[in-house]
């Protein structure tokens, strides 16, 4: 019987052979985002069966920074999941895909007054991020109460992972109350006796690149202190923690490893009391649920090469794949080598760079990689894309934002695909770079 993985990539090439094969991609728009709802609707599952348990209230929430496309969070919606929002622009994304507040928690380290404010007027779960923000907090209640839950986030200092950029639970993090800090847990034992309404407690150790035990330590280290809060309170005052997301992709072959079972396993194991049934679980996965499902299809506009490296140009590049242009070692990608027709290319590897179309040498999404010979007018596949590729665009040379589509298919069938956004036209280019505005005055 085959693997949901080895279904998922038969999903996958099919997909891709049939949007070369229908011109989905084309001289027009030349690089476009595809996303397996198959294989979205089997993470929610995954997710939701990892941490059931008997007794316990979990809330799921979508990272929307890992995906912010409406129709994508609708259908995570549909799926179970909330929406973890960190600006006013995700929270109108949350919004308009029918995601509720009581589904909605809001976290940034830069909350505006009306951030807060809009936040607190629609029932938003709040995780405050220090003793300011909790400042403002405090005037906003005392002007118009509100029904939001809220918590503070804490930086347990338990250290950081592979990645340096995206670990948020080292010594000098930007996030959160710094626990290890002299004084800073006698200000948190203080500050929630005097706030009955605080009554959540937040953290979250970091994002790819994080080890699962270190994950687990940023849990303890929080529910550790939510026990020391309500013991100091004499009653049960943090009823909910809020563990944050994090859980690390494998991006080096389809195996999806760790699963959300492998982490929370280890959190039965490391903090069982988080399942005993006294707190309430929230989640704010992103990555993790959508990365796998996702790859971006590009054109090969040409094949050159020089120095004696063979090297593929083509329409995906640090537009689309920022992280991996600037960052290649944290952040690589496979590629898939496809014909003109979409699909695998035949033949001997042979040792080249992938380039992308960007006005500068480093763009490069794969450099010294062994594939068949790429030619002008076959394609590349990168995988592992779903998350972030699609929505965090990098608009260097003008470069419009490619379209994006979900496909499904029953076996055998050929995939149907279903916009989820359009390619940036020319207009709306011209419209975001103030076309039709006033002249300067010299």
């Amino acid at each position: 019987m085959a693997s949901m993985t080895d279904e998922a990539a038969v999903r996958r090439q099919d997909a891709l052979r049939s949007a070369v094969e229908t011109g989905l991609v084309n001289e027009a728009e030349p690089v476009v985002g595809l996303l397996d709802v198959a294989g979205v609707r089997q993470a929610a599952t995954s997710l939701h069966a990892a941490f059931a348990t008997p007794g316990v209230a979990v809330e799921h929430t979508f990272a929307v920074k890992a995906a912010s496309l409406v129709p994508v969070l609708a259908l995570l919606g549909q799926y179970g999941l909330g929406a973890e929002v960190a600006s006013p622009g995700e929270l109108a994304l949350a919004r308009a895909a029918g995601i509720p507040p009581e589904r909605t928690v809001l976290d940034s380290p830069a909350k505006t007054t009306a951030e807060l404010r809009e936040a607190l007027s629609l029932g938003i779960a709040v995780n405050a991020d220090n003793p300011q923000e909790i400042a403002r907090i405090d005037a906003l209640l005392a002007a118009a109460p509100s029904a939001s839950p809220i918590g503070l986030r804490v930086n347990p200092q338990v250290g950081g992972g592979s990645i340096d950029a995206m670990s948020t639970a080292t010594a000098t993090s930007k996030f959160g109350v710094a626990l290890r800090d002299p004084g800073a847990e006698e200000w948190v034992l203080r500050t929630y006796a005097e706030r009955p309404w605080l009554n959540r407690l937040h953290t979250h150790t970091g994002s790819q690149g994080v080890p699962l035990p270190l994950m687990a330590a940023g849990v303890r280290a929080a529910y550790d202190l939510a026990e020391r809060i309500n013991a100091a309170a004499g009653r049960r005052q943090v009823t909910v923690l809020d563990i944050g997301g994090g859980l690390p992709v494998n991006f080096a072959s389809d195996d999806i490893t760790p699963s959300f079972g492998d982490y929370a396993d280890l959190l039965r194991a490391e903090v069982p009391g988080l399942f005993d049934g006294r707190y309430g679980i929230v989640t704010e996965f992103g990555r993790a649920l959508l990365a796998k499902h996702g790859t971006v299809l590009a054109r090969v506009e040409y094949a050159k090469s020089a120095g004696g490296r063979a090297i593929a140009v083509t329409h995906a590049g640090a537009q689309v794949a920022t992280r991996t242009v600037f960052a290649p070692e944290a952040w690589p990608l496979r590629v898939l080598a496809l014909d003109a027709v979409g699909r695998p290319k035949t033949g001997a590897p042979v040792v080249q760079d992938v380039a992308g179309p960007c006005c500068f040498a480093g763009d490069l999404v794969a450099q010294g990689r062994a594939l068949p010979l790429l030619d002008a007018g076959d394609h590349v596949a990168l995988l592992d894309t779903g998350a972030y590729y699609f929505s965090t665009h990098f608009a260097y040379n003008s470069l419009p934002r490619p379209a994006v589509w979900a496909y499904t298919a029953a076996p055998g069938a050929t995939p149907a695909f279903a916009l989820v956004r359009a390619a940036q036209s020319p207009a709306d280019l011209l419209a975001e770079s103030g076309a039709g505005l006033p002249p300067l005055t010299p």
